[in-house]
C-alpha cells in the first residue's frame, strides 16, 4: 500500500484513494485508473504545439509503482487509454509495449472510453481485454461515463473532476479529487498531461483532494433542514 491514502467504506467494500491518483480494492487485488489519456503529447506535437515529451514515461512509472506496492493481480482502466489515434505513434507504442511487457502477468481490462473509440483498440499482442461499459466486477459498475446503473454501484471516469477549497485571504486551492455521491464514483484523470473539471460539493457527496503526497476529505455539504 502507498502511503497518504484514504479509505472508504462503499458498496459494502473497503476501497483506498491513493494520492497517485488510482483506486486499490485490497479484497480483489484490483487497481483502478481512468483516462491516461497516453499519446497526448504526441498528438498536440504532431499538432504543432511544443509540449514536453516525456509525460507518459512519468505517468507509466507511477502506475508500476502501485501495481508493485499492491501486488495487484488486475488493473482495469476506467476508459480514453489513448488520447487520439494520431497520437499512437512509433515512440509512444514502443514505451507502452515495453511497459505492458514488464507487467507481462498481470490482468489488464479496459473500459472503452469515448477517445477510444476512435483512436482504436489496442495491439493484440498487449493482451488487453477490451470491453464496453457497463462492465461488471463484484458490487461494481464499471464505465466511462458516469450515470447511474441499476446493475451496481458505478465506477466511472471522464469528467476529471476537481474540486477547490477556499483559503484565509479568499483565495482558493484546486486540485484533482475522487468525486462519490450515493451510487456513482468518478476517478480524477490518472495522465498528467489532462485538463480538469471543477465539482460542487452537494448534500451527500463526499469530495477527496490529492495533494503531492496525500488524499483527505474536503468539508461535507449537509443537507438544508426544513
Amino acid at each position: 500500500m502507498t502511503p497518504g491514502h484514504a479509505s472508504l467504506d462503499w458498496a459494502g467494500e473497503t476501497l483506498a484513494l491513493l494520492p497517485e491518483r488510482a483506486i486499490w480494492w485490497a479484497s480483489d487485488r484490483t487497481v483502478l485508473i481512468a483516462d491516461p489519456h497516453f499519446g497526448k503529447a504526441a498528438a498536440f506535437r504532431a499538432a504543432g504545439v511544443p509540449v514536453p515529451e516525456n509525460s507518459h514515461d512519468d505517468d507509466l512509472q507511477r502506475l508500476s509503482k502501485i501495481l508493485v506496492a499492491t501486488e495487484a493481480r488486475r488493473l482495469v482502466i476506467l476508459g480514453d487509454f489513448f488520447h487520439a489515434k494520431i497520437g499512437r505513434t512509433a515512440a509512444v507504442l514502443a514505451t507502452l509495449a515495453k511497459w505492458r511487457k514488464r507487467h507481462r502477468r498481470l490482468e489488464m481490462i479496459l473500459v472503452r472510453g469515448n477517445h477510444d473509440r476512435h483512436s482504436g483498440d489496442l495491439p493484440a499482442e498487449w493482451n488487453f481485454e477490451s470491453v464496453d461499459g457497463p462492465w461488471a466486477m463484484g458490487p461494481f459498475s464499471c464505465r466511462h461515463e458516469p450515470r447511474a446503473d441499476r446493475g451496481g454501484f458505478v465506477l466511472a471516469g471522464h469528467l476529471h473532476p476537481s474540486h477547490a477549497l477556499p483559503d484565509r485571504i479568499g483565495s482558493s486551492l484546486r486540485g484533482p479529487c475522487f468525486y462519490f455521491s450515493e451510487r456513482v464514483a468518478v476517478l480524477p484523470a490518472f495522465g498528467s498531461f489532462t485538463g480538469t473539471h471543477r465539482m460542487i460539493a452537494q448534500a451527500g457527496t463526499r469530495i477527496f483532494l490529492i495533494g503531492p503526497n496525500s488524499v483527505m476529505e474536503a468539508p461535507r455539504k449537509n443537507p438544508r433542514r426544513k
